[in-house]
């Protein structure tokens, strides 16, 4: 099942492109969360402050989701879009250890190190005009992962909640605030337009974000974190940009040259020294 949800999560980037070739970016994002949004109809609020509720939601799926469907509308590849978007696990240390005072593990500081380094080796195959990835779309990306973090940051003071009611109606945080900035930015007549000359791919791809992606995804994620230990759980999310590239490649032919690659290679075994549990990195080291 975790396996599962990496592949569905990763897949969920190509997924996003095609709705990009329909939809306008900040469209698309309240599309979405307009379709994962319907089971509050059945499905209870979590009885969590209001303030923090409101300030998760708008973190997570107003900035974070306008802010990389349009990094990847303006220069981002799905399968890079996928690795970029995991920098919120260094973003969420960085936070911490500002907001909350909590001290970065010297392997935190490591992997952040590691990442950032391949980072620059990705930045560096922004080649201009005619590229697959744009300056712009790199910082859009790396910003809304930044956005994803604030999100984990803020979600951290709710206490235990039960995380699968909490996304859905976290999701009808994001619909209005995303339709207003749509009109407002991308323009009614671009909106209406979009809305009237809809494909099927398109209507898919919404269908599987919100309702795949969204419901399934974490209601699959949600029963993995009660029944097993959430650093094992967790471990599973280094799948998805795995996914993520695989499906790029499949279905769009991404092609990563040597230096994309190493940078895809660097940011993920950063991810790894700041993700896995301590006891998984001392029994790799034994073993080696």
């Amino acid at each position: 099942m975790a396996v599962a949800v990496a592949a569905i999560w990763g897949f969920n980037f190509v997924a996003i492109r095609w709705g990009l070739d329909s939809f306008p970016p900040i469209l698309l994002a309240c599309l979405r969360f307009s379709v994962a949004a319907l089971p509050i109809l059945v499905v209870p609020r979590p009885r969590v402050s209001l303030a923090r509720f409101f300030a998760v939601g708008m973190a997570w799926f107003v900035a974070q989701f306008a802010l990389l469907f349009i990094g990847m509308q303006v220069g981002m590849p799905p399968g890079l879009a996928s690795v970029i978007m995991q920098s919120q696990a260094f973003f969420t240390v960085l936070f911490a250890a500002l907001v909350l005072g909590e001290r970065p593990r010297p392997r935190h500081v490591a992997g952040m190190a590691v990442a950032a380094c391949g980072v620059v080796a990705i930045g560096a195959t922004v080649t201009g005009q005619g590229s697959d990835m744009t300056w712009l779309g790199l910082v859009l990306v790396l910003t809304a992962s930044a956005c994803w973090a604030v999100g984990n940051i803020v979600m951290r003071g709710m206490g235990p909640v039960d995380f699968l009611p909490m996304i859905v109606w976290l999701s009808a945080v994001g619909p209005l605030p995303l339709l207003a900035i749509s009109l407002l930015v991308e323009g009614a007549d671009t909106v209406g337009n979009s809305l009237v000359h809809w494909t099927w791919l398109a209507v898919l791809s919404t269908v599987f974000q919100g309702v795949g992606a969204t419901i399934a995804g974490y209601g699959m994620w949600s029963y993995l974190l009660r029944r097993y230990p959430a650093s094992i759980v967790a471990s599973y999310s280094l799948l998805v940009p795995v996914f993520g590239i695989l499906s790029s490649v499949l279905v769009f032919g991404e092609r990563f040259g040597a230096l994309r690659l190493l940078g895809i290679a660097l940011i993920l075994v950063g991810l790894a020294v700041v993700a896995l549990p301590a006891r998984w990195l001392a029994l790799t080291q034994g073993r080696a």
